[in-house]
């Protein structure tokens, strides 16, 4: 920034001075003539020029016609110059007429730079400067991803031998949805320090995401081999707990995360798995309620004005774009304050069409819940890569505003390009 506005200073400046020394040399002539000097001058110049005729004259440059009629002339206007009389009021008045051009010009400078800078030029930016209190500023999730892991790959191409530069990128592919570079890192690393269950249990969750979130019998070999090193291991448990919480089987996903909690380490969130669990039971408890065949429980007949029920439906002119490995996430957020999801599910495509429930146990462990607002917006993305961010192929449906306690039918009938 400070090279940058002395470099407009040095600019400016030289435009001054091509306006200003110009007017000063004009004054210091005056001056000159104004102390008595003016006649000797002319007649020094009338020297010079007749000298310079003459030297002409000899080099056949001029004829001798040409030679008189120009000294003549110089003749002519030596008398004339020889002959004024110096007026003090004239030279006074010509002397603040002279200056009033050169400081018309160096206005018409700075007004000229200035408006052209303010209009073409970054005023804006410089005033204030977009990346300073936010260098993601007006970057989307994927840019900021994308960002993310052309850095950690400089890192790594700068220092191939640091593992923990390739455990970091890994994480990053993941995020960026890339597994397959994803597993090659991990694969990295393991190269480098040894197979560890921190390290299998990062690659079977990019293996898991790559099969659209199905476990796999080479998952489940990896997820068994983690566990007979560490039976611990955070990322492998939570890795388990999510499948089983996806299919339903809510008490083993409870047990996962609570060996996670009772292991007491302190580089996981415990305030996320403390709300996955309660998410769980209460999950859980819906479901043995079911099954008692008894009547309906009372707590969830005066919690049926906190839920809302959807029936996801694909419109019929979009069928042929379905397949059953693809997924469906439908989730609920405030239509006021911040867009923040405040409940959400998943199911197989396989299944639609099909009517699920949202409520407080469907939550996505934030503060506010779907129970503390009074009207939702339900958005559904079927995902051909398993990603709740729908992408070019995958199909949307919305439906703008539904108040809590009322059912709706949102129809996928939006294809994204």
């Amino acid at each position: 920034m400070t090279t940058f506005w002395i470099f407009i200073a040095l600019v400016v400046l030289i435009g001054l001075i091509m306006i200003w020394v110009p007017h000063f040399r004009q004054q210091k002539l005056l001056r000159a003539e104004e102390s008595g000097v003016r006649r000797q001058t002319n007649l020094e110049l009338f020297a010079e020029r007749i000298t310079i005729l003459e030297k002409e004259l000899n080099d056949d440059l001029l004829d001798q016609v040409e030679f008189e009629a120009l000294k003549k002339e110089l003749e002519i206007n030596l008398l004339q110059d020889m002959s004024q009389k110096g007026d003090d009021s004239l030279d006074v008045e010509m002397k603040s007429k002279s200056a009033l051009w050169p400081a018309f010009m160096t206005l018409c400078i700075l007004a000229i730079s200035g408006y052209l800078y303010q209009h073409l030029g970054a005023y804006q930016e410089l005033a204030n400067p977009p990346q300073a209190s936010n260098p993601h500023q007006g970057m989307d999730t994927a840019q900021i991803m994308s960002q993310r892991v052309q850095m950690m790959e400089a890192k790594v191409e700068a220092q191939p031998e640091d593992s923990q530069a390739w455990f970091s990128l890994g994480h990053a592919y993941i995020s960026a949805n890339q597994y397959d570079k994803a597993v090659a890192a991990f694969d990295k690393v393991m190269q480098l320090v040894g197979t560890q269950a921190e390290l299998l249990g990062p690659k079977a969750t990019a293996l898991y995401y790559k099969a659209n979130q199905q476990m796999t019998p080479a998952i489940q070999a990896i997820i068994e081999q983690s566990l007979a090193l560490d039976p611990q291991d955070p990322s492998t448990l939570l890795l388990v707990g999510m499948d089983a919480f996806f299919t339903a089987n809510y008490q083993k996903a409870i047990d996962a995360w609570q060996m996670i909690l009772d292991s007491d380490r302190n580089d996981v969130d415990k305030t996320a798995l403390m709300n996955a669990i309660e998410s769980a039971n209460m999950r859980l408890n819906e479901a043995s309620g079911a099954m008692s065949g008894d009547a309906t429980p009372k707590s969830a007949v005066t919690s049926n004005a906190k839920t809302v029920e959807i029936e996801v439906t694909i419109a019929p002119e979009l069928a042929d774009k379905v397949s059953d490995s693809d997924t469906v996430f439908i989730f609920a957020r405030a239509t006021q304050g911040p867009k923040v999801p405040l409940a959400a599910t998943k199911i197989s495509a396989s299944n639609l069409p099909v009517t699920i429930t949202l409520d407080d146990s469907t939550s996505m462990g934030g503060d506010v819940k779907l129970s503390s607002v009074q009207e939702v917006e339900i958005i559904a993305v079927l995902s051909k890569s398993g990603s709740v961010k729908p992408q070019s192929g995958d199909l949307k449906g919305t439906i703008k505003t539904l108040k809590v306690g009322d059912n709706a039918t949102l129809t996928l009938d939006t294809l994204v390009q």
